[in-house]
């Protein structure tokens, strides 16, 4: 089976500096904890875990040593708390969400009513909305704005949402507010893995989106693959692929979202190119 993989794929420099950072502070400290899983990638997080990194749910889990505060960041609060309580922190918060952080944060002094485009449940909006004073409209998509919006409307968006998700929401208030400011701070990694895998998968037989079941940008890759191919399928590791997958093709092609480490995809390029090809 011939394999071509996406021109922008895996591991982004945020996540790279985070597991970085990590291992750095396993190589120094005694005891070290993520506040979370680092990344979210379970294969990655386990590879931590064997080098003696833990994974605590909470601050209350940690009772000494160092406290890595992962790439999605978390409210201010989290890390003046961890300091309170003599914990040495090493804050791995991705700079493009820090800047997130930034907007939010000046949406809100500015007296902007704030919306967050993204998911209300995942750890990098928790921590913009807390920047944000805690005071914001979270949507995932434009039929979730109320019927009821501020007259003055600033929007920052999660980093791995999609272009268009921010341009429809930007068209819906448009119409409805006085004033409107917007910063996407989707970021330039997120943006390239989107553009490429949807170009790869409208030319290829089928295509495999490698990273974490868990990953919001990586089940984002597969959406947006499975929009252009239907015979896309989303992975952790080469172990989840089906021959099935492949009959009656001989071009795969191979994306990975940002928290996925290269040796990972190569795993799953390696199984792939095991496959016959039907010619």
């Amino acid at each position: 089976m011939k394999v071509v993989v996406a021109r922008h794929a895996g591991v982004c420099y945020g996540v790279e500096r985070a597991l970085k950072m990590a291992r750095e502070a396993a190589d120094v400290s005694g005891q070290v904890s993520t506040l979370g899983p680092l990344i979210h990638n379970p294969q990655a997080v386990a590879a931590l875990t064997e080098r003696g990194v833990a994974v605590a749910g909470s601050l209350d889990e940690i009772a000494r040593g160092t406290v890595v505060i992962r790439s999605h960041g978390v409210d201010p609060a989290v890390i003046t708390e961890a300091e309170s309580r003599g914990l040495d922190v090493v804050d791995a918060t991705c700079p493009f969400v820090r800047a997130a952080h930034t907007c939010a944060a000046e949406l809100a002094a500015a007296g902007y009513a704030v919306v967050i485009v993204g998911e209300s449940d995942h750890p990098e909006v928790e921590g913009i909305l807390a920047h944000a004073g805690g005071e914001a409209v979270i949507v995932e998509r434009a039929s979730d704005l109320p019927a009821r919006m501020s007259r003055r409307i600033g929007v920052v968006v999660q980093t791995t949402q999609q272009i268009a998700t921010l341009r429809e929401v930007v068209d819906e208030l448009l119409p409805r507010v006085n004033e409107i400011r917007v910063c996407n701070t989707i970021c330039s990694a997120t943006a390239k893995r989107q553009t490429s895998a949807a170009e790869l998968a409208g030319e290829v037989d089928v295509i495999v989106v490698v990273g974490g079941h868990n990953s919001g940008n990586t089940t984002r890759l597969a959406e947006i693959c499975r929009a252009r191919n239907l015979r896309t399928h989303h992975v952790e590791t080469a172990e989840e692929l089906r021959a099935e997958w492949f009959v009656g093709a001989s071009v795969a092609g191979v994306t990975a979202g940002a928290s996925t480490p290269d040796e990972q995809i190569q795993g799953v390029i390696a199984a792939i190119e095991s496959i016959p090809a039907d010619e």
